[in-house]
């Protein structure tokens, strides 16, 4: 599996734990991981349980760089394809336009045009933000 793969396993899995959290469901990470995996990936349980482990700091960030929007009013696909982009450029060694990048990418997939010019503005901003 490749990162640009694993990434979509990725957003799969967060949008699940999203949603069972949204709707106080009991879950349990290592289960949802495992459901999606077919193979051991250690990037996908690292960025799952790192973005798990950074998710109000990661939705802070982003409602604070989102214009006329909250992370609440996107989809769950959404707010896990900017969860994803947020962790790998802020806590990981993924190159910063290769974080962005895939973000878009999944969002130009997922997401409306609206959206995904909203993921990628906030990715832009911090990303700026990150190297002033």
């Amino acid at each position: 599996m490749n990162r640009n793969e694993a990434r979509k396993v990725i957003m799969t899995i967060l949008y699940q734990i999203f949603l069972y959290q949204r709707d106080n469901i009991d879950y349990d990470v290592t289960d949802v991981i495992n459901e999606n995996l077919s193979i051991d990936n250690e990037f996908v349980k690292d960025t799952v349980n790192g973005v798990l482990s950074k998710k109000e700091e990661l939705y802070e960030l982003a409602n604070k760089n989102l214009k006329d929007w909250k992370m609440g009013r996107l989809g769950l696909t959404d707010q896990a394809i900017l969860c994803i982009g947020l962790y790998e450029l802020l806590y990981t060694d993924t190159p910063d336009v290769v974080a962005i990048n895939e973000a878009v990418e999944l969002a130009k997939k997922y997401s409306d045009d609206k959206v995904k010019n909203m993921i990628n503005g906030v990715l832009d901003k911090v990303y700026h933000e990150k190297i002033d």
